[in-house]
């Protein structure tokens, strides 16, 4: 099956810099991305990542004109946003999809999605290619990734995505999340790796495995944390092992656009930040950071309570 690549490196990325990329290198970014093969560009949230925020960058916005430029450059079939149903109105997506955006991923909650069904079908009514996003889906009891999944998909949504958020899963746990998705939904299954602990690109090549046929990568790997599945390593396995993706991905203007984001954004370097791989080994979400900064071991003996009590 054809393996359908998004790369998130302007969005997940934002939580590396503030989200402030500059409008001049999300242009270069956007077609260096398309010529590497790219089927569609994340290029943001809109109106935030969490709650709506006045001094969030370009790509933590989401603006209008912002999503035209983009569709300007590569053009809008390569154009696609991410949200929240909290942070919008029912004027977001038809300005989105009128400035440029064609794909649209809502992030849906365990408990309370309801909200987001409304916004699924909205969106489909739009014309925009339409999907959903589990996040912290390591946290998910397997009954609510049922219920969910099969919500969600009779709403309309056209694919359904496994968001590790917290770098927490082995390939393991990826295969059998990936089985019980298709089970019970025919809609095709995706995962948004992160590499808290260094998995990133094993849970990749499980969830393809197990049939998983949406992928999400970051040049870099740069994203929340230690970030995303590393693109570039991502594309050079598929490269490697599947004649059909071989024959439409090209690794060499991935390489420039690596260089070309360590050239002109600090935060892309590489990066492992050791509280966070703290997170991922307990299963523990961003918003407890704070609590295993300073000394290494005292921040394990918190993590091990702070899991406990979760």
């Amino acid at each position: 099956m054809r393996t359908v690549n998004i790369d998130v490196t302007l969005r997940d990325g934002g939580y590396r810099n503030g989200f402030n990329f500059p409008l001049s290198y999300a242009l270069q970014h956007a077609k260096l991305s398309v010529e590497a093969g790219f089927d569609w560009i994340e290029i943001a949230y809109r109106k935030g990542s969490f709650l709506p925020m006045p001094d969030l960058g370009l790509t933590g916005r989401g603006d209008d004109d912002y999503i035209a430029a983009m569709a300007r450059e590569v053009g809008p079939e390569r154009i696609a946003m991410i949200l929240h149903p909290k942070n919008i109105t029912d004027d977001d997506l038809p300005a989105m999809y009128a400035a440029g955006a064609r794909l649209v991923r809502i992030i849906l909650p365990a408990q309370g999605y309801e909200a987001g069904l409304a916004r699924i079908r909205q969106a489909k009514e739009l014309g925009f290619t339409v999907g959903v996003n589990f996040a912290r889906i390591s946290q998910w009891p397997g009954r609510d990734v049922v219920e969910v999944a099969t919500a969600a998909t009779d709403a309309g949504a056209e694919f359904v995505y496994l968001a590790d958020s917290n770098g927490s899963l082995s390939p393991v746990d990826t295969t059998d999340l990936t089985t019980l998705t298709k089970s019970v939904t025919d809609r095709p299954v995706g995962l948004h790796a992160h590499n808290n602990l260094g998995l990133a690109l094993a849970n990749a090549i499980s969830a393809v495995a197990a049939g998983a046929t949406w992928m999400d990568s970051s040049i870099q790997g740069m994203g929340k944390g230690p970030g995303n599945l590393i693109a570039e390593q991502w594309l050079a396995h598929l490269d490697r092992t599947d004649a059909e993706a071989a024959g439409r991905l090209h690794l060499g203007p991935a390489l420039e656009l690596a260089d070309l984001l360590l050239d002109t954004i600090p935060e892309g370097a590489p990066s492992l930040p050791l509280p966070d791989l703290v997170l991922g080994r307990y299963d523990l979400s961003v918003e407890h950071r704070k609590n295993l900064l300073g000394d290494h071991r005292e921040g394990i003996a918190t993590a091990r309570t702070l899991a406990a009590v979760r």
